[in-house]
């Protein structure tokens, strides 16, 4: 009996470790505005027009839909085809500041506010994330600011 449960036990923690080393996908709706189901398939009730750019992380794909949460963490289904690889972010909290280069005493080039979409042009190594704003101004922001990455 204590060698069933063992096993038990080891397989619960194996899985539990699967888990954990599965990485985040992220991905941006994309050119155009995307609907979002509550279920994989345009018979499901519409619960949201998504704009364009606007960052997802994707949970699981079934066929040609995906089941995606945004940044308030409601979750949805949007067809596959409608995402795009290219990565945005998007800002948590108002007046997020971007810097110059990652640095926090370095100088703030633009503040956005919260909900403002942001093009990341090089993913974060040190806490910081290289992004654009649709008007071509570019700098960085701390990871922690943004959501989507």
């Amino acid at each position: 009996m204590k060698s069933v449960h063992l096993q038990g036990v080891v397989a619960l923690l194996s899985l539990c470790a699967i888990g954990q080393a599965h990485a985040l996908d992220y991905k941006s709706i994309g050119a155009a505005p995307a609907v979002l189901y509550d279920a994989p398939s345009q018979r499901g009730r519409k619960v949201f027009v998504a704009p364009r750019n606007m960052p997802v992380e994707v949970i699981l794909t079934y066929g040609e839909w995906s089941k995606v949460r945004d940044a308030s963490g409601d979750l949805s289904w949007v067809e596959s085809k409608l995402l795009d690889a290219k990565r945005h972010v998007i800002a948590k909290v108002a007046g997020t500041r971007v810097r110059s280069s990652a640095d926090d005493t370095a100088p703030v080039v633009f503040a956005v506010d919260k909900g403002v979409i942001l093009e990341m042009s090089a993913p974060s190594t040190t806490g910081w994330i290289q992004v654009r704003h649709r008007d071509g101004q570019s700098g960085f922001v701390r990871a922690a600011d943004v959501w989507g990455e």
